[in-house]
């Protein structure tokens, strides 16, 4: 299923002109660090359009009634998580990565985060050195 999303995401950024399946088989650091930004810039955006799906400001009249983070969109929330999923899609294609690539990274790092909850998990600690190992064949 992912693999058909990352295909289905890579003809619509070719469509709108940015080629980052290419970016795979031939990495371009410089196009892909102008890509990869502006996709960040745009799920950005998505992430605000997300937050404004709840009632997130503390001074709201919704907030002083309890109902602070309440989704009061549900709608419009899911499709600003798959407005993300587009734009997540196409940032790991910005980074070079395939879908089998993201299962591989994802079941990598799966297992450092459950040691991490194993060994008790803690921002004071934290070192990002258990995921140096973290890569993938390229």
């Amino acid at each position: 299923m992912l693999e058909e999303m990352f295909k289905l995401q890579a003809e619509l950024n070719d469509r709108i002109g940015i080629d980052t399946k290419s970016l795979h088989d031939h990495f371009d650091s410089a196009k892909a660090g102008q890509w990869l930004n502006d996709y960040i810039a745009a799920a950005s955006n998505e992430l605000e359009e997300l937050r404004d799906c709840t009632f997130w400001k503390h001074w709201c009249a919704e907030a002083k009634d309890g109902r602070r983070f309440e989704i009061h969109d549900l709608q419009n929330a899911r499709v600003e998580v798959i407005d993300l999923l587009f734009f997540w899609i196409s940032m790991a294609m910005c980074v070079g990565l395939n879908a089998e690539d993201v299962r591989n990274l994802y079941l990598q790092k799966l297992k450092v985060n459950h040691a991490r909850q194993e060994k008790g998990y803690s921002m004071t600690d934290k070192d990002e050195s258990d995921n140096k190992h973290i890569s993938i064949d390229k």
